[in-house]
């Protein structure tokens, strides 16, 4: 039988289990760093197999190494476990049994074919010719991350190239697409004040409102990109929060406005945030105002690496077929914070399509109605699989 569809029928004979490890993740979410729980789940499953286990790594990540007699390289496969901080809108019989705490990105998905994957390679070991190194790591969700952590820790000793893969609403199941070279956004956030002076609505002539500053400010705003990006580069500017005021019939003291910058340049980042504090300061000027402004780099570009991409296009092409591989896929201004173990070794990040339009499984990540296509977690254990036995 041909590799490939050893290993795919391996998957598929997990699938069961893999789902209900899955769903049990999907009810008990966990945020940031506090994924004692979800780490449990796989370092328990990782120990089962006889695999060499290290817990409490980047504070509450799991590494596994399944090695390999002789064997002289590594290939890291990660997962991330966290949920995010938002509610689940949809009734799948899963559904998270805590207020305010859902897994609306995949993670729960990510962690449990990881572990599938573990699984399937443990039975095939005899025929590995490299040592692997299953990576389950927390708080992906949060600035810093827990990437940083677990390199602090020593996540990527030993280990000669990385690959990780992310659920992805925007391609139908039975599909993966990836990207070549920046794959990913890098996410900044900003965070401004702005300090007038508040008074009774009805005299506003001796007030300096700063509702109508900060609006003035989020319309400006638009032309950032639109007349100083080139158009064949990318980036985005938005506004996410504007707050300000407490009733019908006061002008406030000060806004605060929040909002987040996307781009995969740094001197088109660098040009973004200069002309935001510029024109904040242009504006507030203007009305005889104050500001305060506060910016944060968020991870890097996630940059998936040539001879990485490679490898990962032919484990996808024989597992899904030519016409079932996207590539090259356009980049997304989303962030991971993959890009920090990209950064230090050769790495991929593959999308796995998950999007089923009859099961109204098409809602984007992030999204309090996201679920997943589970049959696609068939080909994201196979596809673990897959890199690791071609890996030497």
């Amino acid at each position: 039988m041909d590799l490939h569809k050893e290993i795919l029928q391996r998957c598929q004979a997990q699938y069961e289990d893999i789902v209900a490890i899955r769903r049990d993740i999907h009810r008990h979410p966990e945020i940031g760093f506090e994924v004692q729980r979800t780490a449990g789940i796989a370092a328990a499953e990782l120990e089962k197999l006889g695999i060499t286990v290290r817990t409490g790594v980047g504070k509450t990540g799991v590494v596994g190494d399944l090695n390999v007699p002789g064997a002289t390289r590594r290939i890291a496969l990660r997962a991330d476990m966290d949920a995010l901080p938002m509610q689940e809108q949809s009734n799948p019989p899963y559904k998270s049994i805590f207020d305010g705490k859902a897994h609306m990105c995949g993670h729960d998905a990510h962690t449990a074919m990881l572990i599938g994957a573990a699984r399937v390679l443990n039975e095939m070991k005899d025929r590995l010719k490299a040592n692997v190194r299953f990576i389950f790591q927390p708080n992906e969700e949060n600035l810093p991350g827990g990437a940083p952590a677990m390199i602090e820790d020593g996540v990527l000793e030993g280990v000669d190239e990385i690959f990780g893969l992310h659920v992805w609403p925007l391609v139908d199941t039975g599909k993966f697409s990836i990207c070549e070279g920046p794959a990913l956004g890098q996410p900044d956030t900003f965070y401004i004040t702005i300090l007038g002076k508040g008074g009774h609505a009805a005299v506003p002539q001796i007030t300096v409102d700063p509702i109508v500053i900060g609006a003035q400010f989020i319309a400006n705003l638009q032309s950032i990109v639109a007349r100083n990006v080139d158009p064949l580069d990318s980036a985005v500017v938005s506004v996410t929060q504007f707050h300000a005021g407490t009733t019908h019939n006061v002008i406030p003291q000060s806004a605060e406005i929040v909002g987040t910058v996307r781009t995969f340049r740094k001197d088109t980042q660098r040009m973004i945030r200069n002309q935001l504090k510029n024109m904040l300061a242009a504006v507030t000027s203007m009305h005889q105002a104050e500001y305060r402004f506060e910016y944060d780099g968020g991870y890097p570009v996630t940059f998936n690496h040539a001879q990485s991409v490679q490898k990962a296009l032919q484990a996808t092409r024989t597992l899904a077929g030519e016409a079932h591989v996207i590539y090259p896929e356009t980049p997304v201004l989303g962030g991971e914070d993959f890009a920090f173990y990209a950064e230090k070794i050769p790495g991929c990040f593959v999308f796995l399509g998950i999007r089923n339009p009859a099961k109204d499984i098409v809602y984007m990540c992030h999204d309090p109605r996201f679920d997943i296509d589970e049959p696609a977690m068939v080909q994201g254990m196979a596809l673990h699989a897959m890199l690791a036995m071609n890996y030497e």
